[in-house]
């Protein structure tokens, strides 16, 4: 749960006490959102649910997660929804993979670094899709023998992206989509030459960039703060001719 006042927000469990500078928050085993509590000094805080974009701000950091736009752009793009299996490499804080598996999306993900791959499992508890979450200590590019295939969706966020794009026909079932994510070009570039050469379709390569608008009253501008652009998108689509 969200407990908030104003720009006071804690993320609590049920059950949980909170020490803020108005009081301490006791929160109740059986409360729900929409409650209004009151510290012990009396001072009034709302509880709500917790939603997938608070999980950007509230999830265990291991380092940069992926900002929302961009996975709005690979569940928009892919058109992932709720029963479809995904794949995913670079698990990191595992924002993405929350976001699929709040979806209804079952998700494994590899995680190489053991301490990232734990901090990932636990904010799949937070995010409450430990269930749909499937958090693997490894490289996926050294687990491709192993994997069955037919995912609906491949995912990859990772410095050798380019080995498992090769393999990807094995993995995708028919129809089934890739996105890859990179903050360089030149790593985008050896990803899209190697869809090319696996002989996937439709693809295509964004370069994710947004200007939040400042309104005051000199003026509309586009704000000079910010990050603008995060990265480049890859999309491709395993689409096997059966002639």
């Amino acid at each position: 749960m969200l407990v908030v006042r104003g720009s006071r927000e804690f993320l609590l469990a049920p059950g949980d006490t909170q020490e803020t500078d108005l009081g301490i928050l006791d929160l109740p085993a059986d409360v729900t959102p929409g409650t209004v509590i009151e510290t012990h000094l009396g001072e009034p805080f709302e509880v709500r649910r917790l939603r997938g974009p608070d999980l950007f701000d509230h999830l265990e950091r291991t380092g940069a997660p992926m900002m929302p736009r961009d996975i709005g752009l690979v569940i928009g793009h892919t058109g992932v929804a709720s029963g479809d299996r995904a794949l995913d490499a670079g698990t990191g804080t595992g924002v993405l993979s929350a976001y699929l598996g709040r979806l209804g999306v079952e998700v494994t993900t590899y995680e190489r670094d053991p301490k990232f791959a734990d901090v990932a499992r636990q904010n799949m508890e937070t995010a409450g899709v430990s269930t749909l979450v499937d958090v693997r200590t490894g490289d996926l590019t050294e687990a491709l023998d192993e994997l069955d295939g037919g995912f609906d969706l491949l995912t990859l966020d990772t410095g050798d992206a380019p080995a498992a794009v090769e393999r990807a026909p094995d993995l995708l079932a028919p129809g089934g989509f890739l996105a890859v994510y990179s903050p360089f070009v030149e790593s985008t570039r050896e990803c899209v030459a190697a869809a090319r050469s696996a002989g996937l379709a439709e693809i295509e390569t964004l370069e994710t960039i947004q200007r939040r608008m400042d309104f005051d009253d000199r003026g509309s501008r586009p704000s000079t703060a910010g990050v603008g652009h995060t990265g480049y998108l890859s999309f491709a689509r395993f689409l096997p001719s059966f002639e």
